[in-house]
């Protein structure tokens, strides 16, 4: 039975993070600019993030989930903010190529702080993890918390399992680009995550 749970979770960690969205144009961009371990270090950033999601959701931690969801006008805010302002940023780096070992360890605290942080300012995503738990017949997980917790592992190792295959897949790739093809994918992908921000910011409109 702890098998099926931790399967599950694999499943849905890696199926949660595998849309590519604003966190997954910032991987890629980073993975091409700076190399693997940028982009993998992003990568675990929403891991954790999505993992916190899947926590709450897994143990019914409704006092937390309702503060998230009434507080979302402020959390989208300030990821709207941020996507705007790394959007512009990326549209205007400079793609000059560098050596790999200029990535200090403080450079990739700093990726997985920024995705970790991106990822929790949509608390919505908490709503997608119960509507999911739901589906695959997981409502009543929290009941054992030791299901509960394969569970949720099972979250974080198959998030973790997408960005790894991804920040690989895309540094093969990335010796094989000139810099005209990286300065034109700064910009393409500044002008995505910009969108992205954009929309965010649209959202609380609705809200």
């Amino acid at each position: 039975m702890e098998l099926a749970f931790f399967i599950k979770g694999l499943i849905l960690g890696f199926s949660i993070a595998a849309p590519v969205g604003p966190i997954g144009i910032l991987c890629i961009r980073r993975t091409l600019h700076y190399g693997r371990f940028s982009g993998l270090f992003s990568g675990f950033g929403a891991a954790a993030a999505d993992t916190i999601y899947g926590l709450i959701a897994a143990f019914s931690l409704t006092l937390v989930s309702d503060f998230l969801t009434e507080q979302q006008f402020w959390f989208r805010l300030l990821g709207g903010s941020f996507l705007f302002y790394l959007g512009g940023k990326t549209f205007f780096a400079d793609t000059t190529e560098r050596p790999l070992a200029r990535i200090s360890h403080k450079t990739l605290v700093t990726d997985f702080i920024s995705t970790f942080f991106l990822t929790l300012s949509n608390p919505i995503t908490i709503i997608s993890f119960i509507a999911v738990f739901a589906a695959l017949g997981l409502a009543n997980v929290s009941d054992k918390y030791s299901d509960a917790a394969i569970l949720v592992t099972g979250i974080f190792l198959g998030s973790c399992l997408w960005w790894l295959l991804l920040s690989e897949g895309i540094s093969f790739f990335r010796k094989k680009l000139s810099q005209q093809v990286m300065s034109l994918i700064n910009r393409f992908a500044g002008m995505i995550i910009v969108a992205f921000g954009i929309a965010a910011l649209i959202s609380l409109l609705h809200l």
